[in-house]
């Protein structure tokens, strides 16, 4: 569990500050506890994956409609990409999008499909938005994200990628706090399957600053983080991303960062690696690959720079 009352981004971030004080004047227990707050224990170990939305272009199914800009020459299904992670010797994060059903017997086939092809199933992603009012737009999301959370335990998903959303309709700060209240009641549901749910930093949470105290105020013990290299638009995304390895139930690398201000530039696969190690992680880290190549080059090269990476 990871304790903390909600309140508004203001003081998220002034308790940040405090927390970071109080832990250089605490005990060396202490501050142990305090620098791995999931409770792992052991040598870090990084499970290699890959996330569907990587061939985000050749699935014709989008969120449950038709994708018309797929033609059918290039098309493919979950099954085959689940056939592609085993002839590349990666585990498979089937992205929640490209679905060409959203049924439990859907789900217990392709759960199948994948044990027999040795393919481990990460987790997967949805596409839910938590900052909305209350009132029948945050119900709906909240009700989503419980009928995936069920249908990730009939696919045995151990963890599902969330964002906090956007809006226009409120204060960002009284939004922050409606997301930390829906994360906490679908956390509750989900624990009960004993699925984790990985708040992305994307959209308003791009920096450590302003996703930890919204992943440490959720009171439960089955939220992390879905830490994604490629979404911090700061100063120094590395550091960002250090800062919140202690707390990630999930990694994505992305083959790009950004820093705020800055060109895009590759990202350093060891780098990245030597920080989830150094943070003590362990679990996947799935390739997520939105690069202007084609990924029928790039996946396959990525992912051995990743291996080579965690070796």
């Amino acid at each position: 569990m990871l304790p903390m009352t909600s309140f508004p981004r203001r003081e998220f971030l002034k308790a940040g500050a405090a927390a970071g004080l109080a832990a250089i004047a605490a005990p060396a227990s202490l501050r142990a506890a305090a620098s791995n707050p999931l409770g792992r224990a052991g040598k870090p170990v990084l499970r290699l994956s890959l996330a569907a939305y990587s061939f985000r272009d050749t699935f014709p199914i989008m969120r449950g409609k038709p994708n018309p800009k797929v033609p059918a020459a290039k098309a493919t299904d979950m099954f085959r990409f689940i056939d592609y992670c085993a002839a590349h010797g990666c585990d498979a994060e089937p992205t929640t999008y490209f679905f060409a059903e959203e049924t439990e017997a859907y789900m217990i086939k392709l759960r199948r499909h994948a044990f027999l092809r040795g393919v481990a199933i990460s987790g997967t992603a949805i596409g839910n938005n938590f900052s909305h009012p209350k009132g029948p737009k945050r119900d709906a999301e909240i009700a989503l994200t419980k009928q995936w959370i069920d249908r990730a335990a009939a696919l045995g998903a151990p963890h599902i990628r969330v964002f906090a959303g956007v809006t226009k309709e409120i204060p960002r700060d009284a939004a922050d706090k409606l997301v930390v209240g829906a994360l906490e009641e679908c956390c509750d549901y989900a624990g009960k399957k004993g699925i984790f749910l990985g708040l992305e930093n994307h959209d308003s949470i791009g920096s450590a600053a302003t996703l930890l105290p919204m992943v440490k105020a959720v009171k439960s013990p089955w939220i992390g983080i879905n830490l994604d290299s490629g979404n911090f638009r700061t100063a120094d995304p590395y550091r960002d991303f250090a800062e919140c390895v202690p707390y990630s139930v999930n990694v994505q690398f992305k083959s790009e960062l950004q820093p705020a201000g800055g060109a895009r530039q590759a990202a350093d696969f060891k780098k990245l690696a030597r920080l989830l190690r150094d943070g003590g992680y362990q679990g996947w880290v799935a390739l997520e690959y939105e690069g202007k190549e084609d990924p029928a080059t790039a996946v396959p090269r990525h992912l051995d720079e990743m291996r080579a990476a965690f070796a």
